[in-house]
């Protein structure tokens, strides 16, 4: 297991307070009230494990497979409907929705291998990533990815705590299946939109793994 890069910054800073903490409770707290001091320790030092957890990259037998859809993210599969597509096809499309809580990798990864022939970025509200809204009016980033097999939207959406969609991806590009695309801070959620007619391997409420578990075949 790794750190991700972009937890370097925040893990340092978490390191700095818990340092900076502990030390003032030592000097100050520790004489008269040892007890309350631990309780200092053990929660800062939650909180220190719990930001390096947040940004861990387990490592991982990949799954490939043309014509596969691989997750792009730990978590759990909230949505899978068909829902009619404003933003990019204009008619409808198969919904499948993995929703990641903070204890989850936050790596994203692309699904297929392909082109990127679309990329926008979308301002919008910080609704619970499982608000079944969130999909259009949150904070959100989506990506097209086209194959051989066809076109996939993939949705990176900011939930209540996420605050900061990142997305590596550049129209043009051509990317492999499961390398990464983009993390996101925190609690949130991405959705892929497929052509209907596709497979569904995974059920709702079903757990899932970014990069590993099949969700769907085209």
């Amino acid at each position: 297991m790794t750190i991700h890069k972009e937890g370097y910054k925040s893990i340092l800073i978490t390191a700095i307070i818990f340092a900076v903490i502990n030390l003032l409770s030592f000097y100050f707290i520790s004489y008269s009230l040892p007890w309350l001091s631990w309780v200092i320790f053990v929660l800062t030092l939650g909180l220190l494990l719990f930001i390096m957890s947040f940004f861990r990259v387990p490592n991982r037998q990949l799954t490939k497979g043309d014509g596969l859809v691989i997750s792009p993210a730990d978590g759990k599969v909230v949505v899978i409907e068909e829902v009619y597509d404003e933003e990019y096809f204009k008619d409808k499309r198969l919904q499948i929705s993995v929703f990641m809580s903070p204890a989850n990798v936050h790596q994203n990864r692309n699904p297929i291998a392909g082109e990127i022939v679309y990329n926008q970025y979308h301002k919008g509200k910080f609704l619970v990533a499982w608000h079944p809204k969130s999909s259009t009016e949150n904070e959100r980033h989506s990506v097209v990815i086209r194959s051989s097999k066809g076109e996939v939207l993939v949705k990176q959406i900011a939930g209540a705590l996420a605050k900061r969609i990142i997305n590596y991806l550049t129209v043009g590009q051509k990317v492999e299946q499961n390398a990464e695309y983009g993390f996101i801070k925190f609690g949130s959620r991405v959705d892929l939109l497929l052509p209907i007619g596709t497979k569904v391997n995974v059920q709702l409420n079903e757990v899932v793994k970014g990069g590993v578990t099949v969700l769907a075949t085209l």
